[in-house]
């Protein structure tokens, strides 16, 4: 009887729980969301067949325009200034995209530190927009209040009837 309980609890704890600690559940989808058809197994095959094409495409060398505008930009600048042309070399910082997917080819040790870098540069925007909008209102209130001081001034101790 022991047994039948411990098991049944352990088939719930991996068919529920387990399920849930692996792949966490967000809140539900609103009511108006429909809920799409589960793919095929040819269809399942044909979306992996692309990712994997793609996942390999991404670690050649020259990807193309596209994905590293960057690189093709000082190419052509390179070019420009070998043909006699004045251009400006400044080297430029690598985009947060780069910098991440950079980061991610290298492992967990070193995209960490990058996503840190841009959730930190975030909040820090965020920072500092909050306090930029709440000296705004901050002054807007001051303004307000210093034009009922000045209209109660011009009127007197009494108002007029009107």
């Amino acid at each position: 009887m022991k047994l039948r309980v411990v098991s049944r609890k352990i088939f719930d704890y991996v068919r529920k729980d387990l399920k849930e600690i692996a792949f966490p559940s967000s809140l539900p989808n609103p009511p108006h969301i429909k809920k799409r058809q589960k793919l095929t197994w040819k269809e399942r095959y044909l979306v992996l067949k692309e990712a994997s094409r793609l996942y390999a495409a991404s670690w050649v060398r020259d990807i193309g325009p596209e994905l590293r505008p960057t690189e093709y930009k000082q190419k052509a600048e390179n070019e420009d200034n070998l043909n006699g042309e004045k251009g400006t070399s400044k080297e430029k910082e690598p985009s947060t995209l780069e910098d991440l997917a950079v980061a991610a080819r290298g492992g967990m040790e070193t995209l960490r530190p990058a996503l840190q870098r841009v959730y930190m540069t975030r909040a820090s925007a965020y920072r500092d927009a909050l306090k930029s909008f709440i000296e705004g209102y901050q002054e807007g209130i001051q303004q307000v209040m210093e034009k009922k001081e000045d209209s109660t001034n011009q009127q007197g101790p009494h108002p007029p009837k009107g």
